[in-house]
Formats: structure tokens, sequence, C-alpha cells
């Protein structure tokens, strides 16, 4: 979790470096778990409006906030998005909570964060996370009825989670 050394000759870790740095394992570390991102997301075809819902992808543990199969997730859900440095330039959806966007805006990590609160609950108790607020998943309902759950958190900070 270290790396180069700091003014006080402390290293300076992992998440603080540009994101162009990171090793894939510090990449996937950097990921908070909130499961946000794992939220079905539909798409004006005209406006290009991106609308968030409470719809959670086929995979997703509600409790956890993980995925059930994350390492072949792809095979379950064929357009599932791996991130990467080129493709966060590119993706306007993730919501802004998310140590991705944070890190590549320049931003520390929040308080809650788990690389920095050394928790992983704390993502949870704060409600960044998915816990508690998903409605359905895409699997138990009828793809027209999505944007009947249309909401507007995903895309928002909580109260509790603000610094």
């Amino acid at each position: 979790m270290s790396g180069e050394k700091g003014e006080k000759g402390a290293a300076t870790p992992f998440w603080e470096k540009p994101l162009s740095e990171l090793t894939r394992a510090q990449w996937e570390k950097l990921c908070d778990g909130c499961g946000r991102c794992c939220l079905v997301k539909l798409e004006d075809e005209d406006t290009g409006a991106i609308y968030h819902t409470s719809v959670s992808c086929k995979m997703l543990d509600h409790e956890s906030c993980q995925c059930g199969d994350y390492k072949n997730r792809r095979d379950h859900v064929p357009d599932c998005v791996r991130l990467t440095l080129k493709k966060l330039q590119e993706i306007d959806w993730l919501p802004p909570t998310c140590a991705y966007v944070l890190r590549d805006a320049g931003k520390p990590l929040p308080p809650w964060h788990p690389l920095i609160s050394g928790d992983p609950e704390s993502v949870h108790r704060v409600g960044v996370s998915v816990r508690g607020k998903v409605e359905v998943s895409e699997a138990d309902i009828d793809e027209e009825d999505t944007p009947d759950y249309i909401r507007l958190w995903p895309k928002r900070w909580p109260k509790k989670a603000r610094y």
C-alpha cells in the first residue's frame, strides 16, 4: 500500500497517486463497494440524458453491494463495463461519490471510504451504498417497467456522506 516517499519520509498511499500510476490490483482496491454503478441506467435516445434507477443488475448482491460473480461477470452480463482510465474519461454516469471520479478530478477520498476509514461498512453507514435502496433486480421485472424506477438519489451525495 505504500508508494513514493513524501516530504517527511512517509510513504504516499497508493490512492493518492495519479490513477495512471496504479497497478491493476490497486485500481480494483480503489472501488468503495457502493454498488451504484451496478444500477440500471436509462438513456433518452433523443437527448442522450441518463436516468438512474433503483433497479439493480441481476448479479448484484443487495446486502454486500458486490457482484455475485465479479471475475466472470461478463459471462452473465456481456455489456458490463470494465472501468479503465480511458473509459472513465468517456463515461458520464458514474456517481459523484465514486473514488475513480474523485481521484481523476484530483480530489481526496472522503473519510467514509474504506481505504481511509479502514472499515468496509463505513460506505454503508453513511448511506453511499445501494444497501437498502435497491427496489428490484432487473431479473425480476419486465424491461418496459424500468422507467417506473427512475430515482434521483443514485446521482447525489447523501447528506451524511458530505465532507
